[in-house]
């Protein structure tokens, strides 16, 4: 009589793609409001927030953070339903890293 021996094989779990999400510059929607996007949505200090707005002012394009898929998605439709709904153009879009 024979003894088996059960093996695991490990499989190694992949870490999960990572996301930009950027906000994209317009003429028309307000820097107070970006900021308080930035403050509300993405959970960014005063300071940080108006840095990433002139970022965006002066550079067209600005980072807000790096999420997972699922947690940029929404992070996006949360920008773009806020914007929305405060009649701002304000765009905001998400890049695989």
């Amino acid at each position: 009589m024979g003894v088996d021996i059960a093996t695991r094989v490990r499989k190694k779990t992949k870490k999960p793609s990572l996301y930009r999400v950027l906000l994209l510059n317009d003429d028309f929607t307000p820097q107070e409001f970006v900021v308080a996007i930035l403050q509300s949505i993405f959970h960014k200090s005063a300071e940080d927030a108006y840095r990433i707005m002139m970022h965006v002012h002066v550079n067209n394009v600005g980072e807000c953070g790096v999420y997972p898929f699922e947690v940029a998605e929404t992070k996006v439709m949360q920008v773009m339903d806020t914007a929305q709904k405060n009649q701002h153009p304000l765009q905001c879009v998400m890049e695989k890293k």
